[in-house]
């Protein structure tokens, strides 16, 4: 089951309810950068909420999200991480170096509507 984009203005929430296979999390990647391009829009916001690990394969790929999204104007937040997630991503040596993150889908909606500081990047 693809992971829904749901375009709320000039912004694209895609909220992921469960552990995506590796060809899903493409697909994903996928959708979302023609999806910026069509709808014309200054932000992507990653809901990973309902997830309980956050692999290697799927932070690379988050990375490559927000990486591609910046290369097509938009800046990209991710929302929601577990505390037991973040946990294991220190302990696995993962990162999101250069994407902004925040506590839920509230305070990412609040972050990509503060306007961009000049020479702030996401997360630097």
């Amino acid at each position: 089951m693809p992971v829904p984009i749901v375009k709320q203005g000039d912004v694209l929430v895609a909220s992921m309810q469960e552990a995506l296979t590796d060809r899903a999390l493409l697909d994903l990647r996928d959708r979302l950068s023609d999806q910026v391009g069509r709808f014309r829009a200054r932000a992507v916001i990653i809901d990973v909420t309902a997830l309980d690990v956050l692999d290697s394969f799927a932070t690379r790929t988050l990375r490559g999200i927000a990486h591609a999204a910046r290369l097509r104007g938009a800046r990209t937040v991710v929302v929601g991480i577990q505390p037991e997630v973040a946990f294991a991503m220190v302990q696995l040596g993962l990162t999101l170096d250069g994407i902004a993150t925040a506590l839920d889908l509230e305070e990412g909606l609040a972050l990509v509507s503060q306007p961009r500081r000049e020479g702030a990047g996401d997360g630097r």
